[in-house]
């Protein structure tokens, strides 16, 4: 059985963020259906507007939107009537829950969430932390960051290091290398949230084998033997037990799902802390 497809527009007057991580998240739901996304960022004025309408136009399909200028929305949604395109203001039924709740009405700023406060600046630094300290590098400041992953070789640790970061944590990540010693400072470190990745051994060996494939190497190597590389998990966790360092396997969780876990369990350990 094919793909069925249909046509998304998704209409922003900011980056348009917000509607693609929305409309992605729920397409995945719908097995065998598949969007042809139409993106239109920084959609502020009636010029802008007249060129996804007669995209609209041409194309017709779904249609969400965050525009909070009344008068392109109510534009838009004229034109959504006329062509038969089911449309939605996606942000509309937060803020109508938000407002019912606090009694008071938010102020029209389109993208009011991308400003550049200390929290943007925070990300920033975050980010610029992590990538100076991906794969091991500059470990004498490792009590520096938020996090630390610890794990052998393709347990997500650098992608999770950046989807982190981009939270506005700080985040290292230690490789584990078999016959050579992690950093001693693990074993001192006091401030940062410190957390084992692991995986099992088959679902190692696939991606270390896609790895090499990718580089046109030799795989005849202990690098993914399947005996050689549960041996590195088993010492692994050995070392998390003996610090008594959370652990995390990534087996069947998304990068976002894990990256969540880490996020609850750093909340945790900073009210332990501010609470002793």
């Amino acid at each position: 059985m094919g793909r069925s497809y249909f046509h998304l527009h998704l209409v922003s007057d900011s980056t348009g963020e917000t509607l693609i991580t929305v409309a992605r998240a729920v397409v995945a739901q719908y097995e065998g259906v598949a969007a042809i996304e139409h993106v239109y960022p920084l959609v502020r004025s009636n010029t802008q507007l007249e060129r996804v309408i007669h995209e609209i136009e041409t194309a017709p399909g779904i249609v969400l939107y965050t525009l909070v200028e009344q008068e392109l929305a109510s534009r838009l949604e004229e034109v959504c009537r006329a062509t038969g395109s089911p449309h939605l203001s996606v942000l509309e039924p937060v803020h109508a829950l938000l407002s019912s709740y606090l009694g008071t009405h938010s102020t029209a700023r389109p993208g009011a969430q991308h400003m550049l406060n200390a929290e943007y600046f925070k990300r920033i630094d975050a980010m610029n932390f992590t990538l100076l300290h991906d794969d091991g590098h500059l470990p004498h400041d490792l009590d520096d960051a938020d996090v630390i992953l610890v794990g052998v070789s393709r347990t997500s640790k650098t992608p999770t290091s950046i989807y982190l970061a981009n939270r506005g944590l700080k985040t290292a990540n230690i490789p584990l290398v078999p016959g050579v010693p992690p950093p001693a400072i693990l074993e001192t470190a006091k401030t940062a949230l410190i957390v084992g990745l692991v995986a099992t051994p088959e679902r190692i060996v696939q991606i270390r084998q896609n790895r090499l494939l990718s580089l046109n190497a030799d795989d005849d190597t202990a690098y993914v033997d399947r005996e050689a590389v549960a041996e590195e998990l088993a010492a692994s966790r050995r070392l998390f037990a003996r610090n008594g360092w959370p652990v995390i396997d990534v087996t069947r969780r998304s990068i976002e799902e894990t990256a969540a876990a880490i996020i609850d369990l750093h909340r945790d350990r900073r009210q332990r802390l501010s609470a002793s």
